[in-house]
Formats: C-alpha cells, sequence, structure tokens
C-alpha cells in the first residue's frame, strides 16, 4: 500500500531534517508549508474530530504528546 502523507510530504521531511542539500529558501519554503498546515488545516481537523469523533481526536493526542525518546 502506498503512503500517503500526515503533516509533511516526503520532500518536506527531508529538507527540514537536513537529508536533501537544497538552497536555504527551499528550507524556509518547506518550513512555511508545515507551519501553514499546522495553524491552518490542522486546526480545522482538530475541531471536526472534537465534535464527530472525540475517540480519533484522542489517538491523535496521544501520539503528539507521547514521548519521543523511544525513537531514538
Amino acid at each position: 500500500m502506498a503512503r500517503t502523507r500526515a503533516l509533511m510530504t516526503e520532500t518536506e521531511r527531508a529538507r527540514i531534517a537536513g537529508e536533501e542539500d537544497v538552497e536555504d529558501r527551499k528550507v524556509y519554503q518547506a518550513i512555511s508549508e508545515v507551519r501553514n498546515r499546522i495553524n491552518d488545516e490542522l486546526v480545522d481537523d482538530v475541531e471536526t474530530l472534537e465534535e464527530h469523533h472525540p475517540g480519533l481526536l484522542e489517538e491523535l493526542r496521544d501520539v503528539v504528546c507521547k514521548d519521543h525518546d523511544e525513537h531514538d
């Protein structure tokens, strides 16, 4: 099954992580795109989940708020 993106595209993830040798402006552009998704689309998604499917919202919170040290 093909992967879909959550918050970042594979390209944005690579640029932000410094895995691509690209101009600084492309890194800043990737950061800006992700920031816009966080402040716009993600807010709308959270509001929709809060109203219509609080269980999914809790799953999202669990992923976002968990301690990520286990992945290091």
